[in-house]
């Protein structure tokens, strides 16, 4: 995304056919996925499984690795219980699907794929991320910033299917240069780009983002037809609310975001997201989250003491 005027529905053939395969999906006879999805309330992030109902094909989307950041553990309750849902089902794991590299939770792709196979995938721009903070935590020479931790690399527009499902990938940078939102069948998977209408958008103030190609992501999503459903990567309970929910549609977003609803200019937006943001403490996972998922959700290698460590920089973030 640049500082060019958004494209029309029309003229962005990604979004196009990001909106054709939402349609499709939705007549009586569409191939539609089966949504099931895991809360971690800790770190208030929603991993969902979705998979094809007819050869149950299934993706694993913004898995969580269990840390305790006071005694430095991980454990593997959350992945668990996805592989115990996934083999209770009889899922077949084609893709291991992360939105961005989260800078709240570790990534539990490499344990998922080591017991449930399919391929780790994140958005190309993964490597920007790999540069910035590479350089933030030292990372020296022998971790490569090239994206190779993972076995595909999506640009916008990209497609693939779940059996008989169809997808595509959609580019939404802003949040950080890495964005992805999936659309598979009637969903659309958005990360942190957007959250429920009652408590907004997410940030922008990370090493690469922008609130300004923030906003233009989400109108580029909020362009799609509005019953498609949205899933969301997080909930944080608005207030006045009393219970997580992770899934709502474009048209209810248009309708009542109360961030970046119909009607609500990008200056607007810029302006209250800049303001915002400048309110926000750093998320209390950031600094193990992102040496982590930048990895490919892998840990550090042992040191020569046989142990692996995660570096905290002073002074830097």
């Amino acid at each position: 995304m640049t500082d060019a005027v958004q494209p029309t529905v029309a003229d962005d053939v990604a979004l196009a056919r990001a909106s054709e395969i939402i349609e499709t999906a939705r007549k009586p006879d569409g191939k539609r996925p089966v949504i099931r999805t895991f809360f971690d309330e800790p770190t208030f992030t929603a991993s969902h499984v979705v998979h094809d109902p007819a050869t149950r094909v299934a993706a694993i989307i913004d898995s969580v690795l269990d840390y305790d950041a006071a005694a430095g553990r991980t454990a593997r309750s959350s992945a668990d219980a996805i592989i115990a849902y996934v083999e209770k089902e009889g899922l077949k794991v084609e893709w291991l699907l992360e939105t961005h590299a989260h800078a709240d939770h570790l990534s539990a792709a490499p344990y998922l794929q080591e017991r449930l196979g399919g391929k780790l995938a994140i958005g190309r721009e993964i490597i920007t991320v790999q540069e910035t903070f590479g350089k933030l935590f030292n990372a020296g020479s022998d971790f490569e910033r090239d994206g190779s931790q993972f076995d595909r690399l999506f640009d916008d527009g990209d497609s693939f299917r779940l059996g008989e499902v169809e997808a595509i990938v959609l580019h939404v940078p802003g949040h950080t240069p890495a964005d992805l939102a999936y659309v598979i069948g009637d969903a659309v998977f958005t990360g942190d780009t957007i959250f429920m209408p009652d408590f907004g958008t997410a940030r922008a103030d990370f090493p690469g983002g922008d609130a300004r190609q923030l906003y233009r992501s989400i109108r580029r999503l909020l362009s799609l037809p509005a019953e498609a459903r949205l899933l969301l990567c997080h909930d944080y309970k608005a207030p006045g609310r009393d219970d997580y929910v992770w899934e709502t549609t474009i048209g209810a977003e248009r309708a009542a975001n109360v961030h970046v609803h119909d009607g609500v200019s990008e200056d607007e937006f810029f302006d209250m997201r800049t303001k915002r943001d400048k309110t926000l403490s750093m998320p209390k996972l950031i600094l193990p989250s992102v040496q982590v998922n930048m990895r490919g959700g892998r840990l550090p290698e042992p040191e020569d003491n046989g142990k692996r460590y995660l570096k905290i920089p002073l002074d830097s973030v």
